[in-house]
């Protein structure tokens, strides 16, 4: 058929009611055509054959629509809308993307039809700028198609169609006052093509630069479309990296780019396409086994809902309608299922306290409030009785311009799986990326290796900063509990490096070993979304070779009193630990302890030369006097565990001990603690606390685990007198002080006494904890809209504000977001069939009460110790 053929064909039709119907069933037809591949993918000619018969006809229509139906009262949107859509489908078809073909047949098919995108792409251009005033009726539902067409990989098609996308934004701007319609649409289009395939680098360039030129010769949109053109950058920038991971073999590069978009869209308040990341990630998750991290993912989920029984706003076809109190307790189920598999219980116990409450004052449905209670009462148990591994942490740098943006030159704090060791951690890395070179060296890297074209992993182990939550300080709490917190809730990491300065003494180190430290601060707590985060924050401090034998002194006491504990609550424990700790100790043949530190600082020189340190002096001898009663709590419960076999040894370091405990007592004072004996607890040994006491410092409470723990703060408060540090407890201790109003305190060869507790048949041992001396850094709180709602509520993209609110104190880690829901199949069967039966009528909603405030157990130990000075220690 010619052109001739064709208008005499369409005279035929009397009316233009039949006209248009012929156009219609002729676009559906070619598209129908179109879509269902009538030939096979091989036969090349006979497709192209149909191709230009379609193009034909789809252009002769075309201008029968320009001379019928454009005017004002003959408009069909209808007809033109199916054009848009039929244009589109032909132009994206798989048979014409001529760049999936080999250079031969590419030629060979320009050579014979030319290249119809360009040609029937120039034609949609042409009648969309010939529609006026009826552009309004297609946005936003031609942005999809038009963006399909602008994403081909065709330069000059490309060039022609991307100006519509201004053309849309003049339009709904002039008919609305803003085009928030298009953006919308422009963003959720975006995503969807850019996962299947679509765009490119050089599509993101053209975009950015043919919209900012359109908009330079419009200065009232200007400013709105330079916002318009970063966001659609920015987004473009995640997908690209989105997809280009999406289907590699490292699950962490796919988990990373997926957090990044869910930062993303929860800052542009796109709460659909967020809760849309969110299952991805926890999908992700789930294939690695983690838990801790799936929980927290659908966490951010909950976070959504609110306890009413108002209808969900349905995210997935696939969830169906369910209010908004059921979805949340299904979340809660799962969540609090998913926490017990990774063995956070304590976040379990927050939820199932949240349910409670729901069940008790809300909805008043006690049968499944008994069975809540009974699973949080299991919780509990399982703190008290199982083992919990700590993860070691890493810090992991890519150096190099070869890694994607999103790793490149950045440094990340992984948290490792149970008894995962750095090696095996290493090895994994590396496999992931198996042209990296690993850098033996743990400082920073110049700018020669940051930007050269190659991969540099740098990899070594950190250790956690405990951050003790507020209801738990100044409070007696078990050992198990806060074992706890030493490693998680936690985002300030430590990594000290030992270096020597000044003159070297060969016969002691300790007199030049310096302390280098870089202390790491993590966008988020650990654990979280995601194993790892990036470090935003890195800082150097050096600690002088007393502060450093300081900590390393705290750090021994806390080692001994944590070994006598582990060995009083568990029987079945191994002697060989406690032999090797006392013995290297105690040993003057092993021995390179307090004796090399009394050689270096306890001269009259050091004292002239460092006058500033007198306190830190008072501090270490301190240190040293109250060693001697734990090495001697710990030689008493060794003696009694030993094997006759090893008689002979026990005997030989019992020998040592009263060696240097006549030495230390003469030198430093004596410090006593109570016989052993003693603290035994009425409870059952499954439920025995851990023997821990207040008179000893504890470097771990104060920030750090490492062998040379954290600097002394240079705001605390200088001591009261010299002597006090040697009469008083140890500063660390922050449950007890020197001037108690249970007991008198004195210096010099005065005792110190406390006030014994009545009830000694109710003892148990417990820590006090201290109050944590880090500075916090706190922020006015800013007063946010509504419109920001959305946004204030998660510290996904704002986690440097400490004036976020959530829920619960231990879950710092979690962006948590108010606003839309999504339904979730989960939960056991007992639970769902006793909430089947439930009445669910509107019900008002009460905001959980924190319930944070502990008992002290009336078993608390009140302990007697006397300190006596030595009349010849003055310093």
């Amino acid at each position: 058929m010619d052109d001739r053929h064709y208008e005499t064909y369409i005279e035929t039709f009397a009316g233009s009611s039949d006209l248009v119907d012929f156009l219609m069933e002729s676009f559906l037809l070619f598209k129908d055509l179109i879509g269902k591949h009538v030939y096979p993918s091989d036969w090349m000619a006979m497709i192209m054959v149909q191709n230009r018969v379609f193009l034909r006809a789809i252009n002769t229509y075309a201008d029968t629509m320009n001379q019928k139906f454009l005017n004002n009262d003959d408009f069909e949107v209808q007809l033109w809308n199916n054009y848009f859509h039929l244009a589109v489908a032909f132009i994206t078809q798989e048979s014409l993307q001529l760049q999936h073909f080999s250079p031969t047949k590419r030629n060979k098919i320009l050579a014979k039809y030319g290249d119809m995108r360009r040609l029937i792409g120039f034609a949609i251009r042409d009648i969309w700028y010939k529609l006026g005033s009826h552009k309004i009726c297609f946005i936003p539902g031609m942005v999809g198609p038009i963006l399909e067409m602008t994403l081909i990989p065709e330069e000059e098609l490309r060039r022609a169609t991307i100006p519509i996308f201004f053309d849309m934004i003049t339009c709904e701007n002039a008919h609305s006052g803003n085009f928030q319609k298009f953006e919308n649409e422009i963003i959720l289009k975006l995503d969807h093509e850019v996962e299947g395939g679509g765009g490119d680098e050089r599509y993101m360039q053209l975009l950015e630069t043919i919209l900012l030129d359109c908009a330079a010769e419009k200065p009232t949109l200007r400013p709105q479309v330079q916002h318009f053109v970063s966001l659609v950058k920015g987004l473009l920038i995640r997908l690209l990296d989105y997809r280009t991971v999406m289907n590699d073999d490292s699950r962490n590069n796919r988990m990373s780019c997926t957090v990044n978009l869910l930062n993303f869209y929860k800052d542009i308040n796109r709460e659909g396409m967020y809760i849309r990341y969110l299952y991805k990630l926890r999908d992700l998750h789930l294939e690695g086994e983690n838990y801790t991290e799936a929980a927290y993912t659908l966490l951010l989920h909950s976070r959504l809902l609110k306890w009413l029984d108002e209808m969900c706003s349905p995210q997935f076809e696939f969830h169906g309608f369910q209010t908004q109190r059921q979805l949340k307790e299904t979340l809660y189920d799962t969540i609090i299922d998913y926490f017990d598999k990774g063995k956070m219980w304590e976040e379990a116990i927050t939820l199932c306290k949240e349910l409670a409450e729901q069940y008790e004052n809300e909805i008043f449905d006690y049968e499944l409030l008994s069975k809540r209670l009974e699973k949080q009462a299991k919780f509990y148990e399982n703190i008290m009785k199982i083992l919990r591994p700590k993860p070691d942490y890493f810090a992991v740098g890519y150096y190099g311009q070869g890694y994607p943006p999103f790793l490149r030159n950045k440094v990340f704090i992984h948290r490792g799986k149970e008894y995962e060791r750095r090696e095996d951690f290493q090895n994994h890395l590396m496999s992931q990326f198996p042209s990296a070179l690993h850098l033996n060296t743990t400082t920073m890297p110049g700018d020669d290796i940051k930007n050269c074209p190659l991969q540099y992993i740098q990899c070594f182990t950190v250790q956690p900063v405990l951050e003790i939550p507020p209801r738990l300080k100044n409070k007696p709490v078990p050992d198990q509990i806060i074992n706890f917190y030493k490693s998680n809730y936690v985002q300030r990491f430590h990594y000290s490096r030992p270096v020597k300065k000044g003159p070297v003494d060969p016969n002691n180190e300790f007199v030049s070993m310096w302390i280098e430290r870089t202390t790491f601060t993590t966008v988020y707590k650990l654990p979280g979304i995601l194993r790892w985060f990036e470090a935003t924050d890195m800082k150097h401090t050096t600690l002088s070779p007393l502060e450093n034998a300081i900590e390393t002194m705290e750090s021994t006491n806390e080692k001994i009193l944590t070994m006598i504990n582990q060995y009083q609550a568990d029987l079945t424990l191994p002697i060989n630990p406690l032999s090797m700790l006392l013995n290297g100790i105690v040993d003057p043949a092993v021995m390179g302890g307090f004796a090399k530190y009394e050689k270096a600082f306890f001269t009259e020189e050091y004292t002239q030369q460092h006058p500033e340190d007198k306190d830190k002096l008072l501090r270490l001898k301190d240190l040293i006097a109250w060693q001697i009663p734990l090495l001697g709590g710990g030689i008493a419960l060794h003696g009694k565990r030993v094997m006759e076999a090893l008689r002979p040894f026990h005997e030989r370091m019992e020998e040592c001990f009263k060696q240097l405990k006549k030495k230390v007592e003469k030198e430093y004072g004596v410090r006593e603690l109570p016989d052993l004996d003693e603290r035994k607890s009425t409870r059952p040994r499954s439920m025995l606390r851990s023997i821990r006491h207040s008179i000893i410092s504890i470097s771990s409470l104060q920030g750090s685990e490492c062998g040379t723990p954290t600097k002394l703060n240079d705001r605390d408060p200088p001591p009261e007198s010299p002597t006090s540090w040697s009469a008083t407890l140890p500063r660390s201790s922050g449950s007890l002080s020197g001037s108690t109003a249970e007991g008198v305190v004195t210096v010099g060869d005065a005792e110190v006494k406390l006030r014994k507790s009545k009830k000694k048949k109710k003892r148990s041992s417990m820590i006090f904890i201290t109050e944590e001396r880090e500075r916090v850094n706190t922020m006015d709180c800013k007063r946010l809209s509504k419109k920001q709602e959305f946004r204030s509520d998660t510290n996904l993209c704002e986690p440097n504000e400490e004036n976020v609110s959530l829920t619960n104190a231990n879950s710092r880690s979690l962006p948590a977001i108010t606003g839309l829901s999504l339904a979730v199949v989960a939960g056991a069967e007992d639970v769902d069939s006793v909430r089947a039966r439930r009445d669910s009528k509107s019900m008002s909603v009460c905001g959980t009460s924190d319930r944070t405030a502990d008992r002290r157990s009336k078993g608390v130990i009140n302990l007697i110790f006397k300190s006596k000075s030595s009349k010849s220690e003055k310093m």
